[in-house]
């Protein structure tokens, strides 16, 4: 008789480490999924940040605060001008970028930017609010931040 020497996994071991993995991924989803999360509200901070500074050179440049996203963005052909000074790329100038959704609505005193989750719970869950005095709020939940809500530190 021959000695067989065994070759390969068997079935069961091979079922038992697709089981360890499959446990290894759903402890770390939820993790990876916060922390996402977090990355775009960090860079939804960033844009409104970036959207002070456009707002700050259209009022050196054109003696007033932009009305709408689009005066920040780049014009579709031609020169810079008041209706597209070039300031923001063209995607925060939609008013879409990295999972929310920016409102910008300007006046002779000042202005105001409202930023919210696309998907609340998934693409962030803070939404946030900020003017003129460049200080940002965000609130923690579905309801759009304000005047009143807590300033981010």
């Amino acid at each position: 008789m021959q000695n067989r020497t065994r070759r390969g996994f068997s079935l069961i071991e091979l079922l038992i480490v697709i089981a360890i993995i499959l446990i290894i991924v759903a402890v770390a989803a939820p993790r990876l999924d916060k922390a996402r999360m977090h990355s775009q509200e960090m860079a939804a901070v960033r844009q409104i940040q970036t959207l002070h500074t456009a707002q700050t050179q259209y009022y050196s440049q054109y003696g007033r605060y932009a009305t709408s996203l689009a005066e920040l963005g780049p014009p579709t052909s031609g020169q810079a001008s008041p209706s597209a000074s070039d300031l923001v790329p063209g995607d925060l100038a939609l008013g879409i970028k990295t999972g929310y959704v920016f409102q910008l609505q300007g006046g002779p005193q000042g202005y105001t930017i409202n930023v919210n989750p696309q998907v609340f719970n998934s693409t962030g869950r803070r939404t946030f609010f900020s003017d003129q005095t460049l200080v940002i709020r965000e609130n923690w939940g579905q309801e759009p931040a304000n005047l009143q809500s807590k300033e981010i530190k």
